[in-house]
């Protein structure tokens, strides 16, 4: 058994922009590591605004996108390798909770066959009547009753209750991992605490281990044990949620804490992250260094490798390096 319930090693994924001949490659994830424990289950938050890379790095994890290079492991097992998992054996350990509930079920039949289907489907449940008991214990663990549910079409629910369900989707294979892709951003306010509350119900009760992909810094914060700040298809900044929000060590970190709303204080400026530019994707050096209010020349010319300070905590930034000595080693000489 592997000391690791998910091992993400040096991923990386590429894509091409355009034409074979004219177009140009786009770093979406540059080698990037992450690692959950297997003794205590955990809820690690990704955070990033849009274009950071996090959504391709959740496709990864659910084998909706192959990565370029890199490697995934679950309890030990490469879901990439010679020997990796069959598709019914992956399903049964990770299942997805994505952005929109509504685009997760169709119109069309009762939204409960959905959920006998999984059953059935996974090889969970020999019968309808096995089926049943399963579908009846998640949608129990979500607050739901089946017979309220039974019968009843998509649109006669509210987003909060469709997101329930999708939850209860995936807890029917009672999975080691639940990766939720921005799962409280369709939602209306009053309802996005109850989801990350279930989460953190969820991860003590059955020992799930979740990965949070979320833009919202304040709710990875409340539900979080361990947060990755990413930038630009990098992680860089990695450690619990008390010491992210509490003393951020990177630069990109302190920005987004200051676009968080507090209660009692007024916005003086309107805080507005520009898009996402391809070029920053590829350019030389750390791809913040233009909107960095402390880079130095060393940032436009070199990347930063990742440091490990204390607690385990991971920064990838010139701070904590000795910059002059690797500026003064790589100045060209009079010979």
């Amino acid at each position: 058994m592997s000391d690791y319930a998910v091992e993400i090693n040096e991923i990386s994924k590429v894509f091409r922009i355009g034409s074979i001949v004219s177009g140009s490659r786009l770093v979406a994830l540059d080698k990037v590591s992450l690692r959950m424990g297997s003794e205590e289950s955990s809820i690690l938050s990704i955070v990033g605004e849009s274009g950071s890379g996090k959504t391709t790095l959740a496709k990864i994890i659910l084998k909706i996108v192959e990565p370029t290079s890199g490697m995934v492991k679950l309890n030990g097992n490469d879901i990439y390798g010679k020997n990796r998992l069959k598709r019914l054996e992956f399903l049964q350990l990770v299942q997805p909770i994505f952005q929109n509930p509504y685009a997760t079920f169709s119109a069309r039949k009762p939204i409960y066959t959905y959920l006998y289907e999984t059953a059935l489907n996974l090889r969970l449940a020999a019968n309808r009547k096995e089926a049943s008991i399963r579908v009846s214990e998640a949608l129990d663990s979500v607050g739901l009753d089946l017979k309220k549910v039974k019968g009843k079409y998509l649109m006669q629910f509210s987003g909060g209750e469709i997101q329930r369900i999708s939850i209860a989707r995936a807890l029917i294979a009672k999975p080691k991992l639940i990766v939720a892709d921005e799962p409280v951003s369709m939602i209306d306010a009053s309802m996005k605490m109850n989801i990350v509350n279930l989460f953190k119900e969820l991860k003590n009760k059955y020992k799930i281990n979740f990965i949070y992909i979320t833009h919202d810094l304040s709710t990875a914060y409340y539900v979080s044990d361990n947060i990755a700040i990413m930038y630009r298809g990098n992680i860089i900044e990695y450690g619990s949620s008390n010491e992210i929000l509490e003393t951020p060590q990177h630069p990109y970190t302190e920005m987004l804490i200051q676009s968080v709303p507090q209660i009692g204080k007024k916005w003086k400026e309107e805080i507005k992250l520009p898009e996402m530019e391809a070029t920053e994707y590829s350019q030389e050096g750390c791809k913040f260094v233009k909107r960095c209010p402390v880079s130095r020349e060393i940032c436009s010319q070199f990347t930063p490798s990742q440091t490990v300070l204390k607690n385990n905590r991971k920064v990838m930034c010139f701070k904590y390096t000795d910059y002059e000595l690797l500026s003064s080693e790589n100045k060209p000489t009079d010979d």
